[in-house]
């Protein structure tokens, strides 16, 4: 069974827009500082790497969900760019009404993930810089880190909290024994959507 990295996006890979806001427009995109190094070390240690973020915007009208999709694999591929490979992307396009299972803290998209892609989730990772995320890793049963700046919550009591994916990154390698050598060679990215 493959070993996991959950990313989520907004405020992990990307910085997040102002509150109330959305990042719905490739111009827009404006990585984390270290970001694409931090993947890149997650693949040569084997993980796969699974991006899982609620977007509402969606349901919210602001973009559509190819609009979103493209947005994805735009980011696929500039990653790829600099040598660092995102194996999946899962993302929720509802809005908190009416409820669904994959809107983030349910673990929806990783239990989802974790079945088509065959993930231990017990020796899986979720970083995330909320709460929510916290609480979707728990319920999905991984390990978690909580991405926070100097000013941020560390509420979700997760098991690492960590200043950037980066960072994040170099974490995890305390905790994990080596592991098998990476096969992101001819991997097939997805683009998935979790209804």
């Amino acid at each position: 069974m493959k070993q996991a990295a959950f990313l989520d996006r907004d405020g992990v890979i990307n910085r997040k827009a102002p509150d109330g806001q959305y990042v719905t427009r490739w111009e827009e995109m404006e990585f984390c500082p270290g970001a694409s190094e931090a993947v890149c070390l997650l693949n040569r240690a084997g993980f796969f790497v699974v991006i899982v973020t609620n977007q509402a915007c969606v349901a919210r009208g602001f973009m559509t969900a190819a609009e979103l999709e493209s947005m994805h694999a735009r980011l696929c591929f500039t990653f790829e760019a600099a040598g660092a490979t995102i194996d999946a992307i899962y993302y929720c396009p509802h809005g908190n009404e009416p409820p669904c299972s994959c809107r983030k803290p349910k673990p929806g998209m990783l239990l989802n993930a974790a079945r088509i892609h065959n993930i231990d989730l017990a020796r899986s990772w979720m970083i995330g810089d909320s709460t929510r995320d916290i609480q979707a890793g728990r319920a999905a049963g991984c390990n978690t880190i909580r991405v926070v700046d100097d000013a941020g919550s560390t509420d979700g009591s997760p098991d690492i909290v960590a200043s950037s994916l980066f960072d994040a990154t170099s974490r995890i390698s305390l905790f994990e024994p080596p592991l098998r050598q990476p096969s992101h060679q001819s991997l097939t990215r997805y683009v998935s959507v979790t209804v």
